[in-house]
């Protein structure tokens, strides 16, 4: 067996000083990652909310009838938003499901850690698309009531939706 002078692979101080490099600048690095997941994890949520709105919207102009978006709870609008809502028809009584109702979308929980509030306790659409009367803003927090990275949509009476311009979005406790 020959051995040559030259090697094809590291030795220990190479390693070690590679290693070293390298966990320096993760450690740099990690932070910034962070803040980046943030951003993405709230765009990604908001682009899901607006869409579901935009849909709800055109539920309730397509079939002529009231479609309902809120999170559910024993069969009634309730206020946890983070817990994740469900889109209905809404034929009986306001902001209640029954058995006349049909479910037409439901979107799952929010990352535990975020904060998604709603002003109002849903958002109804009439058959004409307004949402008169539970027109307002939906601010999602990353992690903390004050996040840099918090969002918000508006919706407005006339039934659309849009991000917030509001440079600090904060959430209520």
């Amino acid at each position: 067996m020959k051995f040559s002078r030259y090697s094809n692979g590291f030795n220990l101080i190479e390693l070690i000083t590679t290693m070293s490099i390298f966990s320096l600048l993760s450690m740099i690095a990690l932070p910034s990652f962070k803040n980046l997941q943030q951003q993405l994890r709230v765009d990604s949520n908001l682009r899901t909310i607006q869409q579901s709105m935009q849909f709800a919207r055109n539920m309730a102009i397509n079939y002529g009838t009231r479609v309902t978006v809120c999170p559910l709870s024993e069969g009634k609008c309730s206020r946890d938003w983070q817990s994740g809502y469900v889109i209905f028809t809404d034929s009986g009584k306001t902001n209640e499901f029954n058995s006349s109702d049909v479910i037409l979308l439901e979107v799952n929980q929010f990352n535990q850690e975020d904060i998604v509030q709603y002003n109002r306790l849903a958002v109804r659409y009439q058959p004409d698309g307004l949402a008169s009367g539970t027109n307002g803003t939906l601010t999602y927090c990353p992690e903390s009531h004050n996040s840099p990275n918090s969002k918000a949509l508006v919706i407005n009476q006339a039934g659309k939706v849009r991000f917030s311009t509001k440079k600090t979005i904060i959430c209520k406790n």
